[in-house]
C-alpha cells in the first residue's frame, strides 16, 4: 500500500484532535515500519524473549495512541515510537531482574534449565542508564543511538527520522558511539 507522506501526517493531526477513527486508519500505514522496529529490537533480546514483535508494536502503539503528543510527521511519530519500544523492554527487562533476584516467587538454586540468563536483561538496563546520561549531553545522538543500535535502521533512515543528513549522522554515530563505549566499560569495571 502506497501512502503519501502527508496522509500519516494528517491521521496523526486528527488522533491528537481525538479523532478514535484516524488511529484505526493510521495503524495499517504504519504498521510495517513498526514491525522493521520490533523486530530490530527483539533481535537484541535475550533468547527465548517472552515478549513477540507484534505484542511489543501493540503495546508501543497503545501508548502512541493515547499519548498527548503534538505529532509533526510520520518520521516524528515512528521516532516516538522507537522510544516507547525501548521502554516497554526495558519495563520487561526489569520486571524479568525482579523475578531473577527473587521477585514474588521463593529462590531456587539457578541452572541454564531452570530459566534464561539475565545477563542480556542487565545489559537492556544498563545500555538504558547509557541513553539517559547521554540524552542530557545530547539527545540527538542518544536518539540515534537507540534508532541505529537498538531499532537496526540505517543512517539514511536514522537521519531522516531525526531530519538530519546521513552525514550529519555518521558523524554524530562515531562521537556517541565512543561515548557509550567509555560509560558502558566504567559500569563493568564497577560491577567486576
Amino acid at each position: 500500500m502506497t501512502t503519501s507522506p502527508g496522509e500519516v501526517t494528517v491521521l496523526l493531526h486528527a488522533l491528537r484532535q481525538g479523532d478514535r477513527g484516524a488511529g484505526d486508519k493510521l495503524f495499517p500505514l504504519v504498521y510495517s515500519e513498526l514491525h522493521r522496529l520490533a523486530r530490530a529490537y527483539m533481535r537484541r533480546e535475550r533468547p527465548n524473549h517472552t515478549l513477540q514483535p507484534t505484542a511489543l508494536i501493540n503495546e508501543a502503539y497503545m501508548r502512541l495512541a493515547q499519548a498527548s503528543v503534538d505529532w509533526q510527521n510520520r518520521a516524528h511519530f515512528i521516532g516516538v515510537a522507537a522510544t516507547a519500544m525501548r521502554r516497554i523492554l526495558v519495563d520487561h527487562a526489569r520486571a524479568h531482574m525482579a523475578a531473577v533476584r527473587g521477585g514474588e516467587f521463593q529462590q531456587v538454586e539457578w541452572t541454564e534449565a531452570l530459566g534464561l540468563p539475565a545477563e542480556r536483561s542487565e545489559e537492556l538496563i544498563a545500555l538504558d542508564e547509557a541513553l539517559h546520561q547521554l540524552e542530557k549531553l545530547d539527545a540527538r545522538q542518544a536518539k540515534l543511538i537507540e534508532l541505529r543500535y537498538i531499532g537496526g535502521l540505517s543512517f539514511e533512515e536514522a537521519a531522516d527520522v531525526l531530519e538530519i543528513s546521513p552525514r550529519t549522522a555518521k558523524r554524530d554515530w562515531a562521537m556517541a558511539r565512543l561515548w557509550l563505549f567509555r560509560v558502558m566499560k566504567r559500569k563493568n569495571g564497577e560491577t567486576a
